[in-house]
């Protein structure tokens, strides 16, 4: 580890790559401190520590969200309209070919897509995050010209953000939208320890162990299904082109235990939280609307219901967005175009379906196992009575960093390896 280290410092080029994506973090930081004038500060923090939707929202803005700085709808715009997208392929034959079909042109056409359907959900979610804090008298009435001038302003440093985290993606050491998620969440870590020491109460040491336990289960967990793999014998025929013998190898096709990622849970979470931003919104309302919304906020404070409701949406999630982003058609076709093919499977269909078979199995175990983990907070939250904010928003945290954390290390080993045999 110190030997790849020494030389990731060693090759400029690498070095090179480093700081600019350090110096990136560093401009990202600054913006996300610098608040817009006539804010409650204090109101403002207690607000985001007692509201589970909003506090992970601020998760995703990188703790902008929280200072009401200029950043402070994060990326968050731009992750729901890619997943908007992603869903609609199910919906448009025309739009899933683009996706999957059109090579690098067609991705780049899709995120392209993705950017100018970023611009009309910040300002739509900039101007709810205004009407609400102004309704909690976080803020004070604004006028028309000062709430235009807000709201460009919070889309424009979304799509600045968006611009950072694209540059950070083409020196190819991560993805640059997950390490400005990841940056955020580490830059807030010293200050949730400093409030640890400072509330620390000696009679619940044993809630302290268990959650020190718990994360690193999760932490252990995340890496386990995150890194296993179920391989698929794959073998290659052999072809004489010219003068010479090709193919007549033997190879595996690696799957995931859980291609998904930790988006199962961002969607499950969004999901039970929806109820309470619109009990918010219209709890004050008089007739069916606002007290249905208040009602099912009400019972999903229930622990029991919740964990349970979050469990099944976890492990529906899971299936359902591989099967947006995980083609086996589409990998076998690419196998047959190739002359490889599975041991004791005929090319095609039967080989489209035995992938799919076996992709399926896999998930079972993969989302069983992410849905334990996403639940385990909430479980651990119900034996000490720790407030469950803490548990759940610190639980999604682990796993988006310990996720972002393996998918860095693996392009840096990439690059290297690539360097090595480039000397070789």
């Amino acid at each position: 580890m110190w030997q790849k280290l020494i030389q990731l410092f060693k090759i400029k080029d690498l070095r090179n790559k480093i700081l600019f994506v350090l110096g990136v973090f560093f401009v990202f930081r600054i913006m996300a401190n610098i608040p817009t004038p006539g804010i409650d500060v204090e109101k403002l923090r207690q607000f985001f520590e007692t509201n589970q939707f909003f506090g992970l929202l601020n998760i995703f803005s990188g703790g902008a969200m929280d200072k009401l700085s200029i950043v402070m709808l994060g990326l968050g715009p731009y992750i729901t309209s890619t997943i908007i997208l992603q869903l609609l392929t199910m919906i448009f034959p025309s739009l899933e070919r683009l996706y999957k079909e059109e090579g690098e042109r067609g991705r780049q056409k899709f995120n392209q897509w993705g950017r100018l359907l970023t611009v009309p959900l910040a300002i739509i979610q900039g101007y709810s995050m205004l009407v609400l804090f102004r309704r909690q008298q976080l803020i004070s009435e604004l006028s028309p010209f000062v709430t235009i001038a807000s709201l460009l302003t919070m889309t424009a440093g979304t799509m600045l953000l968006v611009w950072l985290g694209e540059l950070i993606s083409e020196k190819k050491i991560g993805n640059g939208v997950s390490l400005l998620i990841f940056a955020g969440i580490i830059a807030d870590f010293p200050n949730n320890i400093q409030q640890m020491a400072a509330a620390y109460d000696p009679t619940k040491l044993v809630s302290y162990l268990l959650f020190l336990v718990s994360s690193m289960v999760i932490i252990a967990g995340v890496v386990l299904i995150t890194e296993a793999r179920r391989n698929i014998p794959v073998s290659y025929a052999k072809r004489v082109r010219g003068n010479r013998l090709y193919g007549g190898v033997s190879t595996y096709l690696p799957l995931n235990v859980n291609p998904a990622g930790v988006i199962p849970i961002i969607f499950a979470i969004s999901i039970l939280l929806f109820p309470t931003m619109l009990a918010n919104f219209l709890g004050g309302l008089s007739g069916g609307v606002g007290i249905f919304f208040t009602h099912m906020a009400k019972l999903l404070q229930n622990q029991l219901i919740y964990g349970v409701l979050y469990f099944v949406l976890v492990f529906v999630f899971t299936f359902f967005y591989t099967m947006v982003t995980f083609d086996p058609k589409s990998i076998a076709e690419n196998l047959q175009k190739m002359g490889g093919f599975v041991p004791g499977i005929r090319p095609g269909s039967s080989t489209s379906q035995f992938i799919a078979s076996i992709l399926n199995k896999v998930l079972v175990i993969g989302a069983t196992f992410l849905g334990v983990i996403a639940v385990m907070p909430s479980i651990v939250q119900g034996i000490t009575g720790v407030q469950a904010l803490s548990f759940l928003v610190g639980g999604t945290s682990l796993l988006i960093v310990v996720s972002v954390v393996l998918e860095t290390l693996r392009a840096i080993n990439s690059q290297l390896e690539m360097r090595e045999y480039d000397t070789f």
